[in-house]
């Protein structure tokens, strides 16, 4: 064999050598990219069944029982001060305990029953994953005036601010609430058919004495609506008939109430009636 073959022999056997390399790295590439492949569908398999589990936890869903008691961990019902939790509690059982994960429950059908018990303003539902539970906020009516027949009797009634009349279920208020206690019989002028203005007038009778006078109103007596009084401590006031001009008339209390402290006779009312003013002295 001459030279030059030898040369050429050996430049064919690194050649070949070589390619045979080339095989090799192309076939671990091939097989390296076929495991990460495999690798990555494993991993979204193992995770989709994961997932799928987790799903199926119970505490991704309220229990049956959640609306069977206003103890229950799966509800919490705050912010109501008028308003039973136990009345509460029965609204949402006109629903049926959603069954679904808490976060795909729609909550509108809740707030509706709820809405519908007279002294509730708005309702707001938080709901919670992971336990699932429900958070039901209450917001209020705030109550105005406060409805009794007599002097002697518990409130059987009360007016909100924006005029709604609620009955004595939700009777006796919490006395953190300072409303304007109202008497009358109903007679003459049927409460039952009062509006938001009727509710705002008797607020601004009993805010203008409190401010000329300097004392809280005990009560507007409207049994008859043709001759009001307003109580205060110190006295009686007589008004008659709530006309326009009583706003005028109130106003001269401050000079009237240092004369009935100095009256050392029982004084009936101060009547406010006339254009002259008039201490009525009990007989």
């Amino acid at each position: 064999m001459s030279e030059e073959e030898f040369i050429n022999s050996k430049f064919d056997k690194r050649r070949i050598k070589k390619r045979k390399l080339e095989r090799q790295v192309r076939h671990s590439k091939r097989r390296l990219s076929q495991l990460r492949v495999m690798y990555r569908v494993a991993l979204v398999l193992g995770m989709l069944i994961f997932s799928f589990i987790v799903l199926k936890l119970p505490q991704w869903r309220l229990p049956s029982n959640a609306f069977d008691s206003v103890n229950s961990r799966s509800l919490e019902i705050i912010n109501n001060q008028i308003v039973p939790s136990q009345k509460i509690l029965s609204a949402l059982r006109r629903n049926q305990v959603p069954r679904k994960p808490i976060f795909l429950v729609k909550t509108d059908n809740l707030k509706k029953s709820i809405s519908q018990l007279e002294p509730i303003q708005d309702v707001y539902i938080r709901r919670f994953w992971f336990p699932a539970r429900l958070q039901i906020i209450i917001d209020e009516r705030v109550p105005a005036i406060t409805i009794s027949p007599n002097i002697d009797v518990p409130p059987i009634a009360y007016f909100s601010t924006d005029g709604k009349l609620i009955g004595r279920e939700y009777m006796p208020l919490n006395e953190s609430y300072k409303t304007v206690l109202v008497i009358t019989y109903g007679s003459g002028d049927d409460y039952r058919n009062w509006n938001v203005g009727k509710v705002n007038n008797f607020r601004r009778l009993a805010a203008m004495v409190e401010k000329e006078t300097g004392e809280k109103v005990d009560y507007i007596d409207y049994r008859n609506p043709k001759d009001v009084y307003v109580k205060i401590p110190t006295v009686n006031i007589r008004l008659g008939d709530l006309n326009p001009s009583v706003y005028d008339k109130i106003r001269r209390l401050p000079s009237l109430l240092p004369q009935v402290k100095m009256i050392n006779k029982s004084v009936k009312y101060i009547d406010l009636r006339w254009d002259t003013n008039y201490i009525k002295l009990d007989e």
